[in-house]
């Protein structure tokens, strides 16, 4: 764990250039260093009974190494982006009605790329019970309670990876891995974390 006055790095060269990137160096480092602080903070929460993940939720153009700090805090990557797998939200079982008929289109679809998951996207029990037995990869609980979120593990654990999500903060973490839920993605590790107050001295 950092404290305030610890030294971190140790710079050499060309003073004039180490001034000239200073700002924009520290900018990034700081930045960096708070998202993996943050992650760290909720894998201890934790205690490896569920893998934290990040989310898509990032800054354009920086997923890349803000998924990256992530890492460096203990947590996982997973879902760079839409095309990653197929990830079926709410906002399409919403638009189709039918939760089954979109399954059952992307197994269909999944024949010939196999190397695609299928996520399906759930907030409630009772959509969880039209779809198990499905042949897709994982289930993602979307906001729900955590007696809710309890049940629906134990339904789906046999068949699915499963997955927690929405508001996740760390007094609630620790409660929501102690469901048996496999993976927990928390938004706020990579769109709020605080940047880590750095300076270079000379």
């Amino acid at each position: 764990k950092i404290k305030k006055g610890d030294l971190i790095a140790i710079l050499e060269g060309n003073i004039k250039n180490i001034l000239i990137a200073e700002r924009v160096a520290l900018n990034f480092l700081s930045h960096i260093s708070g998202i993996a602080s943050k992650t760290y903070s909720f894998v201890k929460k934790v205690n490896k009974r569920s893998k934290i993940c990040c989310t898509r939720k990032t800054i354009p153009n920086l997923r890349v190494i803000q998924k990256y700090a992530v890492k460096l805090g203990g947590g996982e990557n997973h879902r760079f982006n839409l095309s990653d797998e197929y990830l079926i939200k709410d906002n399409h079982i919403a638009a189709n009605k039918d939760i089954r008929e979109i399954i059952i289109k992307a197994i269909k679809s999944k024949k010939t790329k196999k190397t695609k998951k299928i996520t399906v996207e759930i907030d409630n029990l009772n959509q969880l019970k039209k779809i198990i037995g499905l042949k897709f990869d994982r289930v993602l609980f979307d906001n729900m309670n955590i007696k809710s979120l309890g049940r629906g593990v134990r339904m789906a654990k046999k068949y699915y990876e499963t997955e927690a999500s929405g508001n996740i903060t760390l007094k609630t973490v620790k409660n929501i891995s102690k469901t048996g839920v496999d993976r927990i993605s928390v938004g706020s590790i990579t769109h709020s974390a605080p940047a880590l107050d750095l300076k270079l001295e000379l």
